[in-house]
């Protein structure tokens, strides 16, 4: 059975939004890039929550099926990038994701509507 990279944006903003993730943002990316279809945006009140987020979103991501490629930025406490071929996950601290500001970066990307996958409140 096929997994589409639809399914693992989905199981990723799942996952970040179990652990508590903040702001969680999905771009469709796919028309822009060759690098993946999704790219999925989210922030960490902490370093220490960088990390338990990053193990959460990989072990959902293996336990479906799907391969993670690469993690990069092990080594810092403010910006993890997981790259799962079709979907690259940005973990950021409050200050990294203001820094980089991916979603202005990759501004001309459509927002995928996750609403119906975020069930905290904390993420409006």
């Amino acid at each position: 059975m096929a997994k589409s990279p639809k399914e693992l944006m989905e199981i990723v903003v799942k996952a970040a939004d179990d652990r508590l993730g903040e702001d969680i943002k999905a771009l469709d990316v796919k028309k822009m890039t060759p690098l993946a279809d999704y790219f999925v945006i989210l922030t960490a009140r902490n370093a220490r929550q960088v990390k338990a987020l990053v193990d959460t979103i990989v072990e959902n991501i293996e336990k479906n099926g799907y391969d993670i490629k690469a993690i990069e930025g092990k080594h810092a406490d403010d910006w993890l990038l997981i790259d799962a071929i079709d979907v690259i996950v940005h973990v950021f601290t409050h200050e990294a994701r203001e820094t980089y500001n991916l979603e202005k970066l990759w501004g001309d990307a459509d927002t995928v509507d996750i609403s119906n996958l975020i069930q905290s409140t904390s993420n409006d």
